[in-house]
């Protein structure tokens, strides 16, 4: 379970706060106008932003002061934070071992990752030799090869078409429902969140909003929602 007790990031002028649960294995959209603070919340729980008041707490333990890597968290950015100059595989490795001195052990899961994304055989490819997608699709598996119950997108696919962007979020609600980990995703579309969310938070006015289910928010948006969608 994902805790945000009243949590209050700041960002020079700019505040933000939330304060609700997410359970385990639940799948979240933050959905909001650009700078409303959706991705300084991630960072927030990620741990790259330190709050200014509150806490963030996985299973009742507080995360203060907890660097990002040894967070119960995976993250995956607006790019696809490929290194260039490193071949798939080893992409892939850096979610295991960032000194990528990886055990035969290591290469079995990043092998095993890279099947259950649709990229068995890539892992000698170079991410400049990949596709939109396939990068995508790459840097999810170094997400999955982390196994954390936590898993955060921050729109990694808001450069993709259409039909790309609907065929990675089913892989992610198909990879999340496999292993239960819960989902905050970040997404300017309502399909998008329509799609592959429980619930939404609307984040707008400074607060990231007690979260909603995903289909009765939708049918019947507050004033926040409906400003925003116009």
């Amino acid at each position: 379970m994902l805790t945000l007790d009243h949590l209050r990031l700041e960002q020079g002028a700019f505040s933000l706060t939330a304060n609700w649960t997410l359970a385990a294995g639940e799948t979240l959209a933050l959905i909001g106008p650009s700078g409303a603070g959706k991705s300084t919340l991630l960072a927030g729980i990620a741990g790259f932003l330190e709050p200014v008041a509150g806490r963030v707490l996985w299973q009742d333990r507080d995360l203060t002061g907890i660097a990002p890597g040894q967070r119960p968290v995976a993250m995956l950015f607006q790019d696809a934070n490929l290194f260039p100059h490193l071949d798939v595989a080893r992409n892939v490795g850096l979610g295991l071992r960032p000194d990528l001195r990886l055990t035969r052990e290591d290469r079995a899961k990043v092998g095993e990752a890279l099947d259950r994304v649709g990229l068995g055989g890539f892992q000698t490819r170079k991410p400049g030799s990949l596709s939109g997608g396939q990068q995508s699709r790459a840097a999810l598996a170094r997400a999955l090869v982390m196994r954390r119950p936590v898993l955060m997108l921050d729109e990694p696919f808001s450069a993709l078409g259409p039909a790309m962007r609907t065929e990675m979020l089913d892989l992610v609600r198909d990879v999340i429902g496999e292993t239960g980990a819960s989902l905050v995703m970040v997404t300017h579309d309502p399909g998008d969140a329509a799609r592959i969310a429980d619930r939404i938070s609307v984040v707008a006015d400074g607060v990231a909003a007690e979260p909603a289910p995903t289909r009765a928010l939708l049918d019947n948006p507050p004033e926040a929602l409906r400003d925003y969608l116009g």
